[in-house]
């Protein structure tokens, strides 16, 4: 009937459009979004603040553990058996850490030598660690400390003469000779190991108290008859911008301190004749400080060797007046590593000899330091002079 009326007053020829309401939401698609995350946040406060978990946040992972059946008592008899069984299958530890058995060849002879040396990482010192017996050492030349054995004479025997390298001392008197000793060894197997295998067994070896387990290699080292030698860090002039390592003797100690550090020092490893100065520009310049270590270290029979960098070091009066074994270097045979400088050092060397006897030189295990003196001392005798440990040097020195 509506349409009908609508129908009557619409013009003629025209029809009325019919009016459809379209349905509206009360807000719009963005405030929707802008609630629910509103909504989100407020339930996440509200958790995070009234729901005690000390862990919140971080990945858990539950395992099931079952409880294993109870292990079948072995009989006594063969725990012993067992026990042997383990200790020969666990890996072998050293004084810092795992030690790993290294194969090495000699490319000129094809002898095998195995090598134990510390683990891939970083070598480390361990002040507290005592390290085992090493073999060949005399046990009458030990004496406890603190810190484990250190050496001691004993029955009128000296570790100087007990650990000296073999040489033939009559002919080293009726000819000139050299010594050369290579230093800074024990940190780093594979330059210490190059020095063991690569450098006559004349040369004389000085190894730091650092490193993973120096006393292995100063082991293998006797073994090849070489001479080894203790190197005792001491104060330089930059102290302690240029620091030697823990325990360093130092000129702000007392005595009794410095010996203390001594001690931890001796006791790293055995078997060496001497021991010598590992940098100690500040120390061994300074009468008060050297005087206590230079007096113990006699006492106990053993040599000194001066690196020779300090030309104002006391330590040719101090040692003279305790009539104990000295040596002072003449030079630094590789100051400049380089082939030329290094073969020039070696030739002023042999110069020294034929002036006053004997020469001492001093080098490190950098590798053309070691391919330069190996190849040297091959043609040295041919030019007069011998090469010889430097023990004997030493005794040559004073008998002179």
């Amino acid at each position: 009937m509506a349409e009908t009326a609508d129908d009557l007053s619409a013009p003629l020829g025209q029809t009325t459009a019919r009016r459809k309401r379209r349905f509206r939401l009360p807000f719009t698609a963005l405030q929707a979004l802008a609630v629910l995350l509103g909504l989100f946040l407020v339930t996440f406060l509200g958790f995070a603040i009234f729901h005690d978990n000390p862990l919140g946040g971080e990945p858990v992972v539950r395992i099931a553990i079952r409880p294993s059946a109870p292990a079948e008592e072995k009989p006594a008899a063969a725990a012993p058996a067992a026990a042997e069984h383990a200790m020969k299958s666990a890996p072998k530890q050293g004084a810092a850490g795992e030690q790993k058995t290294v194969t090495i060849i000699d490319g000129s002879s094809g002898a095998r030598h195995d090598v134990m040396i510390g683990s891939d990482g970083p070598e480390k010192a361990e002040p507290d660690a005592a390290p085992a017996m090493m073999a060949g050492i005399d046990q009458r030349l030990l004496e406890k400390s603190r810190y484990g054995l250190i050496p001691v004479m004993s029955e009128g025997l000296k570790p100087f003469t007990v650990y000296a390298a073999e040489a033939d001392r009559a002919k080293a008197a009726k000819m000139p000779i050299v010594s050369i000793v290579v230093g800074g060894l024990g940190i780093g197997a594979a330059k210490t190991t190059d020095a063991i295998m690569k450098l006559p067994a004349a040369v004389t070896l000085a190894f730091t108290p650092y490193g993973s387990d120096p006393a292995k290699l100063a082991e293998w080292a006797r073994a090849q008859r070489h001479e080894i030698l203790l190197q005792i860090p001491m104060e330089p002039f930059d102290y302690p911008d240029n620091d030697p390592g823990p325990q360093t003797l130092l000129t702000t100690l007392a005595a009794e301190q410095n010996l203390d550090r001594l001690y931890w020092h001796l006791s790293r490893f055995q078997g060496y004749a001497g021991i010598a100065n590992f940098m100690g520009g500040r120390f061994v310049v300074t009468d008060a400080v050297m005087q206590p270590i230079l007096r113990e270290a006699a006492k106990r029979g053993l040599g000194y060797l001066d690196d020779g960098s300090a030309p104002r070091s006391v330590a040719p009066s101090l040692a003279a007046s305790q009539a104990m074994p000295f040596a002072r270097a003449d030079l630094a045979v590789d100051a400049v590593p380089t082939a030329l400088e290094i073969d020039q050092a070696l030739a002023k060397l042999e110069t020294l000899a034929r002036e006053h006897g004997t020469a001492v030189g001093i080098a490190s295990a950098l590798p053309i330091s070691i391919e330069r003196i190996g190849v040297w001392s091959k043609a040295l005798e041919s030019h007069g002079i011998m090469l010889v440990p430097l023990t004997t040097a030493m005794l040559k020195s004073k008998s002179g």
